[in-house]
Order: structure tokens, then sequence, then C-alpha cells
């Protein structure tokens, strides 16, 4: 994973991980050392922390990390993966990264094509398709220029 996308991550998962009172203090003091290091850097999260799941917000994020090549240094890296990894030894599913995840449907026919993840591609469970399920294209379990399909 790249450092921006690391570091993007890793707030995301801080922040929707902050907002449960089960969360862990590992996981609470990772994340507000992350925030302390992006608020010396001027980063606002301020919209991501309002809606953590956003594609859009993660985006800006990404973008506003990315204009600022000396943001992301060792310091803030470590950070990210510290909260990574407090996140994934505490709330493991909150880490799990899934391209498509159906569950319970009943549809004629399924298309699903051009998924790219980091995690699994595709995920199904109590589907009923009658006339055909087609799914392609998917590229799992790996990022960036090494993405190719490991899983389908």
């Amino acid at each position: 994973m790249d450092p921006v996308t690391l570091v993007v991550t890793a707030v995301a998962l801080g922040a929707s991980a902050g907002v449960t009172d089960t969360t862990s203090t590992a996981i609470k003091d990772a994340y507000a050392g992350l925030k302390r290091l992006l608020s010396r850097r001027q980063v606002d999260l301020s919209a991501i922390e309002r809606n953590p799941k956003s594609t859009v917000q993660r985006d800006a994020l990404r973008e506003t990390l990315a204009d600022s090549p000396d943001a992301v240094d060792q310091e803030l890296l470590d950070a990210a993966e510290q909260l990574t990894d407090a996140v994934a030894a505490d709330e493991p599913r909150a880490a799990e990264v899934v391209g498509v995840d159906l569950k319970d449907v009943r549809a004629g026919f399924i298309q699903v094509r051009s998924i790219s993840s980091t995690g699994v591609g595709f995920r199904g469970a109590g589907l009923i398709v009658d006339g055909g399920l087609d799914i392609g294209d998917v590229q799992a379990g790996r990022s960036g220029a090494d993405a190719g399909p490991s899983e389908r």
C-alpha cells in the first residue's frame, strides 16, 4: 500500500472505530496520536470524521496529502501503522476490505464487472439467482502496480 493510502485508510479506520463506546484504549490513543501529527501538518480531518466511510472524503484527504509530499513522513507512517495494527488486533472486521459484498439477495441475474480490492474481491451469502451469475475482472488481495487477478 502506498504511503498516502496507508494514512487515509488509518484515518478512516480510526474515525470509524473511534465513534463506538467499545473502542479499545489502544485504538483511541493511536488515533489521537495520528490526529495530532496531522493537525501539526494543518490537515483538517473534520469532514472525514463526520463520514469516514465516504469515498469522496477519503479522496479529498488523499488529494490533500498527495499535494503536500512533505506531509507524509516516517513519523506519520509509523503512527498510521500503529493505528491500523491496533484496529486489526481489537476490531479485525473494521480493517476488512471487500470490493463487493452481497447478502440475502434474490435476483433473476447478477452481473458484476471490474472489481479491484486490496482484500476480498467478491463475497456473497444467501444469494438466490434464478437466471445466472456473471462475475469478471476481479483483482483482489494486492494493490498498486503489483495488482493482478488473485481471486476469481
